[in-house]
């Protein structure tokens, strides 16, 4: 009796990396509308294949909210329905090693984050959201950069330069507030500013990959690059790393 060879057992496909996009969805908001191309390109022309869920601010105040997610993307759009559950999306995924990344919007709420819950500054505002606050951490540009572009010059040796892949880059912007206050603090504490205008002025924060494998926040809107139809540098990486993180995650579980 003979019998036929056992077909090699099929290769299971790894799961879509999970991304949770963290604000209050509008179509007013070009930096929204173009993440459903952003998302198609990663995947067609990068192999990055990204489950994406959007979660409201107000929903990311629930404990855990973004917890079981690959990265979290704090999108441009504010001032947010809740600060409060921006903050806690941001603190999950800095306290939990989640890849992450804010834009615009997203970059003022990191600090905003950071200087409350890691530098013990609690009284610190952002002055869109609480204009009568004493102290603000992220005040009215000198300059509004709505519609801007402008030139950022990268640390070396920075996640930015290595994501980047050069020590200038050429940016646009949609914004009206920025960081005006505390920032030796912030430094002080760990949180690294690895970009900056031409007047100097902070652009780009991370923390060291010794602290978090990726932990980017840019004030410029990297989801405004071209068309859509090539994702920007820094939206391919957090790409990867939330598959990275997946794939990691399915080998431990």
């Amino acid at each position: 009796m003979t019998f036929a060879p056992r077909p090699p057992a099929a290769t299971p496909t790894p799961a879509p990396a999970r991304l949770a996009l963290v604000g209050d969805r509008s179509p007013s908001v070009v930096a929204h509308t173009r993440v459903p191309l952003l998302l198609d390109a990663l995947a067609t022309r990068e192999g990055l294949a990204l489950d994406a869920y959007w979660i409201p601010t107000e929903d990311a105040e629930v404990p855990g909210a973004v917890r079981e997610f690959d990265a979290v993307w704090v999108l441009p759009g504010s001032p947010y329905r809740s600060e409060a559950g921006a903050l806690a999306a941001i603190r999950t995924a800095r306290e939990d090693g989640i890849p992450f990344l804010g834009t615009c919007g997203g970059f003022q709420h990191t600090l905003l984050e950071y200087a409350r819950s890691v530098c013990g500054l609690t009284g610190v505002a952002h002055a869109e959201n609480d204009p009568g606050a004493d102290d603000f951490l992220i005040a009215p540009l000198a300059c509004s950069l709505v519609g801007h572009e402008g030139t950022v010059t990268v640390t070396g040796g920075s996640l930015a330069e290595s994501v980047l892949g050069a020590d200038r880059t050429v940016e646009r912007y949609h914004c009206q507030y920025g960081p005006a206050a505390h920032l030796e603090t912030l430094r002080a504490h760990g949180l690294r500013f690895t970009g900056t205008d031409e007047d100097g002025q902070v652009r780009i924060a991370e923390l060291p990959t010794a602290q978090h494998p990726f932990f980017l926040a840019t004030l410029f809107q990297p989801e405004l690059y071209g068309d859509g139809s090539r994702p920007h540098p820094v939206v391919q990486a957090l790409a990867r790393a939330a598959v990275a993180h997946a794939a990691a995650a399915s080998v431990s579980g």
